[in-house]
């Protein structure tokens, strides 16, 4: 039966790729995009030389699907637990 916790392991494991890793990509390419954005008015002279960019941050959806994404890999983490505790 402590094969049934590896799977369990491997199936939250997963979710919480699948939930959380398009959220974070698209974030950091979000950022990306904006600094380079800012790089090319800089260069082109027409930079806002009065504003700090201190960033938009995630969206509301994007931060909610991190937040699934950690839940899911903590019940991971749960399931690795059981698994070496069931062997």
């Amino acid at each position: 039966m402590a094969w049934l916790w590896l799977v369990g392991t491997l199936g939250f494991g997963g979710a919480a790729y699948l939930a959380g890793w398009p959220a974070w990509s698209s974030y950091r390419a979000r950022e990306a995009r904006d600094l380079n954005a800012e790089r090319y008015l800089a260069w082109r002279g027409r930079a806002d030389r009065t504003s700090s960019r201190t960033g938009e941050g995630m969206t509301g959806e994007e931060r909610r699907r991190i937040w699934i994404a950690g839940a899911l890999a903590i019940a991971a983490l749960v399931c690795l637990v059981g698994f070496f505790a069931a062997t």
